[in-house]
């Protein structure tokens, strides 16, 4: 709302200021093509890293397949949202959380 409120003032605003961080990294704003792809790929490895930490059980290859094609599925959404929300950020520290829980998991059962 206050991007409405500010163009209807004529004050003019830059989109690549309101590019989260990974998009700014990956330039997305200078280079569209391959900034997107890698940010498509680091929101699928992060994804990933996630999934294996929280959720995965021990399953059969079909069904792992079937999960991950899912994933990459689901991924594809979660990359145009990661370019102006912190979505990516998310990821991140949900990955550091959830590996700082099984460590500490793992400490606890020796």
């Amino acid at each position: 709302m206050n991007l409405i409120l500010l163009m209807s003032k004529g004050v003019s605003v830059n989109p690549s200021e309101r590019l989260s961080f990974l998009p700014k990294l990956f330039q997305v704003d200078k280079h569209p093509e391959t900034g997107m792809w890698f940010l498509f790929i680091a929101i699928f490895i992060l994804s990933a890293i996630v999934y294996n930490l929280g959720f995965a059980r021990k399953l059969k290859l079909w069904q792992n397949v079937i999960i991950y094609i899912m994933l990459f599925i689901g991924c594809i959404l979660l990359t145009f949202l990661a370019v102006f929300l912190p979505v990516g950020e998310s990821l991140i520290i949900a990955a550091i959380v959830l590996g700082l829980y099984r460590y500490r998991l793992h400490r606890e059962r020796n």
